[in-house]
């Protein structure tokens, strides 16, 4: 117990000394915050103003310490006071000193406070101008673009020079964040110099064409700015635009989306027009015959929506889910000035969703509602509701509503609608009420059945105790009157009756008027009623003196002996008003109705001018002449035409060139093939046989096929068939995509070595049979080396093609007629093996001399004479990003389907990828990671372990798409990161090519008509077309294989879908030089009607 008393008071005694030294450093924190609040308060004070520059003192002193602490603590405390509106201007030398510290923190602070000030303090910031020039090779990036954002902050034209040349640079940076700074410095350059303008378009060119979506909202930005009239630039750029528009950032949307609504308004042509057709199918109706389409050729030529035109619509569509109103706003703008007008409806929901937003939300939508709704009620009318006035909305929001309302109202809801409007008249509201009464006149007017109906309860309200109330109807009811006065001289009788109770001048006036114009219906009241005002004449105000002037004259002319002295009287009080406007009219009234010497022949037409019938006023709303501003824009909501407004042009009578939006694909032949190790040595052109002897082979090969694929899992190792040159390309392709390997897989090297021998003999013996055999003992060789028995058993239990005793059987009773194959046969051995192989492998030199010996008496297995597997006739492929580097944070990826039979599933199509490390550090555990859907059948790469700095490894895999183009989405790992990537498959990847006899391919053809058959008529770009350039185009879409045809007129081209093995025939009938009749049968009609698009779009083009 004493012992621990001790230990006690020492504790108590260091945590006092740490209260007393936390207090000290507080005190000295708060201040110079506390001096500041003084400084903001009263700034008159002189002791204030010391204590102000006390603290501003006691900053300065801690960023010219020598401590990074101080100065990080410093720079926060400026920029707090910064960003509460206080002056720090006075500390920039002393901030401007830090600027080069290496403290990345404490230097992104001094460019957040040089951004603000670098303006003000110009002489200061230029002294530091090398500094910034050093940042911008700062290996930060964020260093980099703030270094760039003060530079552009300085407004001194001397440094115009070093500002161009930095963006210029910055445009070039490897950092999507850095070239977004840049575009933003375009914009501050050419503020302030526009004479760079012609520079700065180059490079905001150049920024057009970046594919980070990180950059394409800054750069249309730039464009706006300062080249929006150069429409050329978006030209090659158009197609990117759509598609990166969905991943841009949202306010980089809202810009795009504005932009390409004017440039589609100058390049496409009208979806509006009166007579036009939607046919953008261009199929016939399925009793449409050829004969009834011949019988209109006056007929008007359907419209065609251009596909770059339905590509803007189908990509902008979905951001109507957009959180951010803007976006859902420019989207809809976007609709309502593009899109056909039935398809206007698509934004009806997700403008009405905007209305839970807040106030100013509210305001704009519902003036760009209000717009809409005057042309297209019908949009609207299923949300009626929605726009019920609430009684916690603002006065401005509950006039819109009622606007759009009035709009909205027609035979079916106006008594809906008028039951509303009796609600809102009873609002405290008096301008809301008032508003509500002119929308009763509106209804009235536009609905002829409910005119009475609305009559009789304006004149109801005429009893309300609110004077703006009553005011307002009868205004209201005046100008109805004037449609049907002789129905209603009750109505004229009774205001006359409530006049003495009005005090509201329009209303008065209204009165007066009424009385004047109708004097006739009310021959008894006029007068006394001229007789009242004559009264209180003085009194009133000036409008109401103006309408008792014209009542006077009026009676004048149709009753001079009860008001001749009335009218006299009051043109002489009218004589001496003070008001300029009451004694012009009274002298005016005086000349021309009042017979003098002076006024001549004018008294004779008194009578027509006063008494002339005048036409009933139209009420119209608010909102009908908006439409000529855009949507959503400043000018629309003003209704004035604002600075910077860039009016929509009309549509074009013919649509400008749309080839000017195609842009060149460059294919990189050899994009994938492996980045390390030497380079293959290039092969003799000098073939093994003549081609007069290769016609010959494939004559005979097509007279004596005796070959048929009975079994559902022969396509997984069958290489023989029909051979094109295109084979051979594959073949290099595969040889170098497996020439490709991480460091981790050594061991494959040897059993590298013998396949490529195997695969030398295989081609120079002619004997390509054996190549499946090939194939299963490689597999089985390298089972040690990778890490994919489970594949290799699986492939080796199969019954049916996949069990070697079948093979060995067939092939003994086959191998006569398989000796004429042709050399360019694509074997298994020509993928990639079940692991990556090393990319600097030696080339082997000898060949086995046993080789043959082992390769004698194995066959594919159950092929019989009408169908079998053919070899991939269309070599050169196309690449597919699957990663980009900058996403990938040094990993790229990318991938193609080589269109050749998968090794681990029969089902499965074969996919290569080629991984990219750009990185400037090895990637270690490269691997597939979770898939979705998880029911994906995926058969994944080995796990590379480590992947060199710039090195590339091509890896194989095997996905199950079930016959279908959905994506098959997965994780791309590595030992830090996953990145989700997706496989899209084109429809004809799905497919696998097969060989059958001309007979055999019309007897299925004839088995698979009626819903089974799909056709379309496609025109050839250019006549007469060469069978071969038709060919390759099928062949580019679909990996399908031809068959022979003895008619000249006709190709023909089979294959089955890879995972329900369905028969697919494709035939095209030559019909003339530029008309192609292009058929499809197979039971798969969904993949039929895609595949028909595709090809028609192919051959299109041939």
């Amino acid at each position: 117990m004493d012992r621990g008393f001790p230990s006690l008071r020492s504790e108590a005694a260091g945590a006092v000394r740490t209260m007393l030294a936390s207090a000290e450093s507080l005190q000295l924190t708060l201040k110079p915050e506390l001096s500041q609040e003084e400084q903001a308060l009263t700034h008159t004070n002189g002791k204030p103003k010391e204590t102000h520059k006390a603290g501003n003192e006691d900053l300065k002193e801690m960023l010219e310490s020598n401590k990074e602490s101080l100065k990080l603590e410093a720079m926060k405390r400026v920029v707090g006071l910064i960003s509460k509106g206080k002056n720090a201007s006075e500390l920039f030398p002393a901030v401007v000193k830090n600027v080069a510290s290496k403290n990345i923190e404490l230097k992104k602070l001094v460019y957040v406070y040089l951004v603000r000030y670098a303006e003000e303090q110009q002489d200061l910031a230029l002294l530091s101008i090398s500094t910034f020039q050093r940042a911008l090779k700062d290996p930060n990036q964020f260093i980099r673009a703030s270094a760039l954002r003060v530079l552009s902050s300085i407004r001194v034209p001397i440094i115009v020079p070093i500002m161009m040349l930095a963006i210029k640079e910055a445009a070039t940076d490897l950092s999507p964040y850095v070239r977004k700074t840049s575009a933003h410095a375009i914009q501050k350059l050419y503020s302030l110099d526009p004479d760079q303008k012609e520079q700065l378009i180059e490079v905001i060119e150049k920024l057009l064409k970046d594919k980070s979506t990180l950059v394409a909202g800054s750069v249309v930005v730039a464009f706006e700015e300062v080249c929006p009239d150069r429409i050329d630039l978006i030209h090659k750029n158009y197609r990117k635009l759509c598609n990166l528009l969905v991943d841009v950032e949202e306010w980089g949307q809202v810009v795009i989306i504005s932009m390409l609504t004017r440039y589609a308004r100058t390049q496409f042509t009208s979806p509006w027009k009166e007579d036009a057709v939607f046919d953008e199918n261009n199929e016939k109706t399925f009793y449409d015959s050829d004969s009834e389409e011949k019988k209109g050729p006056t007929e008007a030529k359907p419209y065609m929506m251009d596909p770059d035109h339905r590509l803007l619509l189908r990509n902008t569509k979905p951001l109507l889910q957009s959180r951010n109103t803007a976006v859902v706003m420019s989207v809809a703008q976007l609709y309502w000035h593009l899109a056909p007008k039935h398809e206007v409806s698509v934004v009806t929901k997700s403008l009405v969703r905007l209305l839970r937003s807040h106030r100013e939300v509210q305001y704009i939508v519902l003036q760009n509602i209000a717009t809409m709704s005057i042309q297209r009620k019908g949009m609207f009318e299923p949300y009626m509701k929605s726009f019920y006035v609430r009684s916690t909305d603002p006065t401005h929001i509950k006039t819109l509503k009622l606007e759009i309302l009035t709009n909205l109202a027609n035979e079916a809801n106006i008594s809906t609608i008028l039951r509303e409007f009796q609600t809102y008249v009873k609002s405290q509201d008096k301008a809301f009420a008032a508003a509500t009464i002119q929308a009763i006149g509106r209804c009235a007017t536009n609905i002829s059945e409910v005119t009475d109906t609305c009559l009789n309860g304006l004149v109801l309200l005429l009893s309300n105790r609110d004077e703006t109330v009553v005011a307002e109807s009868v205004v209201v009811i005046k100008k109805l009157l004037q449609t049907q006065p002789t129905q209603h001289s009750e109505i004229i009788k009774h205001m006359a009756k409530l006049f003495d109770n009005i005090t509201v001048p329009m209303a008065r006036a209204s009165i007066l008027w009424l009385m004047g114009e109708y004097c006739d219906r009310v021959p008894k009241i006029a007068p006394d009623v001229l007789r009242k005002m004559a009264k209180i004449f003085t009194t009133e105000e000036d409008i109401v003196k103006l309408q008792t002037v014209n009542l006077a004259a009026k009676l004048y002319l149709t009753n001079s002996k009860q008001t001749k002295l009335l009218t006299q009287y009051i043109l002489n009080l009218g004589k001496y008003d003070q008001n300029y406007d009451i004694r012009d009219r009274t002298r005016f009234i005086r000349q021309l109705i009042v017979p003098s010497e002076k006024s001549g022949a004018l008294n004779k037409y008194a009578r027509r001018i006063l008494l002339a019938p005048k036409p009933a006023p139209v009420l119209e709303s608010a909102f009908k002449d908006r439409d000529r501003f855009q949507l959503g824009t400043l000018s629309h909501s003003l209704n004035v035409k604002a600075s910077g407004y860039q009016e929509l042009s009309d549509w074009p009578a013919v649509a400008p060139d749309p080839s000017v939006r195609n842009v060149e694909v460059i294919e990189p032949v050899k994009e994938w093939a492996p980045s390390l190790g030497k380079a293959k040595q290039p092969k003799s052109d000098a073939k093994f046989y003549s081609d007069d002897e290769e016609k010959e082979e494939e004559g005979s090969e097509r007279s004596t096929s005796s070959e048929d694929d009975s079994s559902s899992s022969s396509s997984s190792n069958s290489d023989s068939g029909s051979e094109e040159e295109s084979s051979e390309e594959s073949e290099k392709t595969s040889s170098g995509s497996g020439g490709s390997s991480s460091g981790s897989e050594k061991s494959s090297s040897d059993a590298e070595s013998e396949q490529r021998q195997k695969k030398k003999t295989k081609k120079r013996t002619r004997k390509p049979a054996a190549s499946d055999s090939d194939s299963d003992e490689n597999g089985n060789a390298d089972q040690a080396s990778s890490s994919a028995t489970e594949s290799s058993s699986e492939s080796e239990s199969d019954s049916g093609s996949d069990s070697p005793a079948p093979q060995k059987k067939a092939e003994a009773n086959t191998q006569p007629k398989m000796a004429v194959k042709s050399k360019k046969e694509v074997s298994l051995l020509d993928l990639d093996d079940f692991s990556p192989v090393v990319t600097n492998a030696p080339k082997p030199s000898v060949i086995s001399s046993s080789l043959l010996s082992d390769l004698e008496g194995l066959s594919l297995s159950n092929v019989s004479s009408a169908v079998q597997v053919t070899s991939p006739s269309f070599g050169p492929v196309k690449t597919y990003e699957l990663l980009h580097h900058m996403t990938g944070k040094g990993l790229a990826a990318k991938y193609h389907f080589p269109r050749q039979p998968c090794l681990y599933q029969p089902s499965m199509v074969s996919v290569q990828v080629i991984l990219t490390n750009n990185s400037d550090h090895a990637l270690e555990e490269i691997h597939i990671g979770e898939r979705s859907p998880a029911s994906l059948n995926v058969h994944c790469f080995n796990t590379i372990e480590r992947l060199e700095p710039g090195a590339s490894v091509t890896v194989s895999m095997g996905v199950d798409f079930s016959d279908s183009t959905q994506a098959a989405n997965f994780q791309l790992c590595t030992k830090e990161d996953q990145f989700g990537v997706s496989i899209q498959p084109a429809v004809g990847e799905l497919l696998m090519p097969f060989t059958m006899t001309e007979a055999d391919f019309s007897r299925e053809q004839r088995n698979l008509q009626g819903m089974n058959e799909t056709s379309a008529t496609v025109t050839m770009a250019t006549a007469n077309t060469p069978r071969q350039a038709i060919s390759k185009q099928v062949l580019s879409v679909a990996n399908v294989g031809a068959v022979s045809s003895s008619q000249d007129n006709m190709l023909r081209f089979s294959g089955r879908t890879v995972s329900s093995k369905a028969l697919l025939l494709v035939s095209l009938d030559l019909k003339d030089s530029s008309a192609v009749l292009l058929t499809i049968n197979t039971e798969k009609t969904v993949m039929a009607s895609m595949l028909l698009r595709d090809l028609t779009r192919a051959l299109a083009q041939a």
